[in-house]
């Protein structure tokens, strides 16, 4: 085998040189220990040492860790030793790409460190010996070295790309309730022994529990955290937790907030399959956080653990959670009663009166005053009886006929969007008669290219003009079949509802339980007529349910 530069080369200065031998793979080749590559070179640099009569101090090594990374751990504890306890004076790798790929810092190590350290480094492979004269080359080789792994990052992200939109699971491990599909790539199969613990997290979430009570009773109930299930089944292999090494006892049960709160708002649980969720850039790494609506999202690709019901409940009670009060307990309505001027949430307070009531207010009248909201105030017992109400009405009425009552409000609901459909329906039919014209007029564009009837300027911009129509139309048209499912799923989820409700026909108190079970949220509009007198409207918003439940309070009780 030859190599750039030949062991035979190097004038044998027996004892005045000793050796430390860095050797770097990208991918590991065996998952039971060293890569082939890795061993080969060591083996290449063991030859050409000893063949030069240099002591071989310490061999360093980094199977698995890209180039652009100068914070390997083997290469991170080579350049300690070099600073700290001087052993070595020569330090070879195979080729320069080994040492790193990030052009700028591999640079300040041959330029700068290796030499104030009194330390020759040889890439054996690329000609560069900085004991010698010849290492012009070495900064080209650096930016190529660079522009390659910047190629293959592309190359690998266009990948991901691809599989994101199929809709393939590309992680290392399956989420918390899954686990891979061994017949099928990137498809995922439910894990019937950590599923139910899926659903238990997102039945006490759509009970309007946060992620920290959460964490308490999955502790109580001696539930181990995904890093235990993983660790135990060989999955990954991970260190112990913080809470695992405190407490090696029951620490497997501490759940962290992040983990409760990330398994909360992640689609694959209804069956969806969200990617692309971070910034990424090259060398840099993880820029930031996605928000949920940037994600690569596609649905019905395996089976689900909860519905999309409970899913986007559970998504209205995280947007809407508020903090305790300042005796620690959360009042019966937080995170879900509104104002419906400003859209600010109602804030619980207590009166100064002789017998003092615990009213809602609006948060913006409370902090800015009646110039920029009014107090839309409701006493708290008089909405809890309001709520108590209509749940006790709409149970009877589900009770004796379910089915009428479901079909009551799929037709009062599409009473309202009657008119808007049917402009849907017009210009969704009007968009795909044009997005089928436009197919034509591309081909006949390119036929008249074809025999020279236009030229290359007006064939790339009429070209131009009519793709970019073309897209416009099949976005709108996307949006409008959107809507549509959103309908069909609708009378779905009303009929769901009406089985639920009918449970409560005899309910008699209002616990948090109950209420989060039922109800999405309550939206408090008011009026202030001429008179001065104050005109209070309650719309309650029942899970599932496509039109709300109005009340209307008395000047009396309001005041």
């Amino acid at each position: 085998m030859m190599y750039g530069m030949s062991a035979m080369n190097y004038k044998k200065q027996t004892g005045l040189f000793r050796a430390a031998l860095y050797c770097r793979l990208s991918k590991d080749d065996d998952l039971q220990g060293e890569s082939a590559s890795i061993s080969n070179q060591r083996e290449l640099l063991t030859s050409v040492c000893k063949a030069n009569g240099w002591d071989i101090v310490e061999v360093y090594q980094d199977d698995g860790y890209t180039g652009l990374n100068m914070e390997r751990p083997g290469l991170k504890k080579l350049l300690a030793d070099i600073e700290t306890q001087g052993l070595f004076n020569l330090v070879m790798t195979k080729d320069l790409s080994r040492l790193g790929r990030n052009y700028l810092q591999t640079g300040h190590l041959i330029e700068d460190f290796f030499p104030r350290h009194g330390v020759r480094y040889i890439a054996l492979n690329d000609n560069i010996d900085t004991m010698m004269d010849s290492n012009e080359i070495a900064p080209f080789k650096n930016i190529l070295n660079e522009m390659y792994s910047r190629d293959i990052s592309k190359k690998v992200h266009s990948s991901y790309m691809v599989s994101a939109q199929k809709g393939s699971f590309t992680g290392t491990v399956a989420p918390l309730g899954y686990k891979k599909d061994p017949n099928q790539h990137g498809h995922l199969l439910i894990d019937e022994e950590t599923a139910p613990i899926i659903r238990n997290i997102f039945e006490m979430a759509v009970e309007g529990h946060g992620p920290n009570y959460i964490r308490r009773r999955l502790e109580e109930q001696k539930v181990p955290c995904p890093a235990w299930w993983n660790r135990e089944r060989g999955l990954r292999k991970m260190r112990l937790t913080r809470w695992e090494i405190a407490d090696p006892v029951n620490g497997k049960y501490m759940w962290d907030f992040s983990v409760i709160k990330d398994l909360l708002i992640n689609p694959v649980y209804y069956g969806a399959m969200a990617s692309q969720k971070k910034n990424y850039r090259f060398k840099i790494g993880t820029l930031s956080e996605k928000k949920p609506d940037e994600w690569v999202l596609v649905e019905g690709t395996h089976e689900p653990i909860i519905d999309k019901a409970t899913f986007d409940i559970v998504q209205e009670k995280l947007k809407y959670r508020q903090r305790p009060r300042n005796n620690g307990e959360y009042s019966l309505f937080a995170g879900m009663i509104r104002c419906g001027e400003c859209g600010k949430s109602l804030a619980v307070r207590t009166t100064h009166e002789k017998f003092p009531k615990q009213i809602y207010a609006c948060k913006t009248y409370m902090a800015f005053g009646k110039c920029h909201c009014t107090q839309h105030r409701v006493v708290m017992d008089d909405l809890i009886a309001i709520v108590l109400d209509k749940i006790r009405d709409c149970a009877k009425a589900a009770a004796i006929d379910s089915d009428e009552v479901a079909n009551r409000l799929i037709e009062a609901h599409k009473a309202g969007e009657r008119s808007q459909t049917e402009t849907r329906k017009r210009e969704m039919a009007q968009d795909e008669e044009r997005l089928t014209a436009l197919n034509k007029m591309v081909q006949q564009l390119y036929e008249d290219r074809l025999m020279q009837r236009i030229s290359d300027g007006n064939f790339a911009a009429m070209l131009q003009k009519v793709q970019q129509e073309q897209n416009e139309l099949q976005i709108r048209i996307q949006a409008t079949q959107q809507q549509a499912e959103a309908e069909t799923q609708m009378v779905i989820d009303t009929k769901h509802w009406t089985e639920i409700i009918r449970e409560y026909t005899d309910i008699q108190e209002l616990d948090v339980t109950t209420l989060n079970r039922l109800v999405k949220e309550i939206i408090v509009h008011e009026q202030i007529d001429e008179a001065k007198e104050r005109h209070i409207t309650v719309e309650i918003h029942f899970n599932l349910q496509p039109i709300p439940e109005i009340e209307q309070l008395s000047p009396a009780a309001v005041c």
